[in-house]
């Protein structure tokens, strides 16, 4: 999740409960934070996710659930808190009632919250209008992205 924030120019990550220390905790490994693009992403644990956030930002929700707007219909907001549910649960009924939007990935299964993450974000930023995406294009970007594992080059 924090790989894709960083690719995806998100800012903060907030998280709730216990598992994200418990797993950092228990496996240091499998929350490898070496990456570049998600070296500086302010990552806190938060009690109430919600409770502290400015009346005036969007929340969006991401849930599997009916009624809600497919993410390909969708129009993301400038600023906006997106709350994704966890993969055994949902998200709970008072951020649902707080949130401006409630989107779903339309899919033939649910996928998991890391797979969820990069879809959803990968679409804010392909929807976006703004001077970062128009820049996310051409070599130099490929050449900025690549590590040690890519040089590919066609033609």
């Amino acid at each position: 999740m924090l790989r894709a924030a960083g690719n995806y120019c998100v800012n903060n990550v907030f998280y709730t409960g216990t598992r994200y220390p418990r797993a950092a905790r228990l496996n240091p490994c499998t929350v490898d934070m070496s990456h570049k693009v998600s070296k500086d992403i302010a990552l806190t644990g938060v009690e109430h996710l919600i409770d502290d956030t400015p009346d005036d930002l969007d929340i969006v929700c991401i849930e599997f659930a009916e009624n809600v707007i497919a993410l390909p219909a969708y129009r993301h907001p400038h600023d906006a808190l997106y709350v994704f549910g966890p993969e055994d649960g949902t998200i709970s009924q008072s951020i649902i009632n707080r949130a401006a939007a409630v989107v779903y990935v339309p899919t033939v299964g649910c996928m998991n919250l890391a797979a969820t993450v990069n879809v959803v974000l990968y679409d804010r930023l392909a929807k976006s209008s703004n001077d970062f995406s128009s820049s996310l294009e051409g070599n130099r970007l490929i050449r900025k992205s690549w590590d040690i594992n890519n040089c590919l080059k066609l033609g």
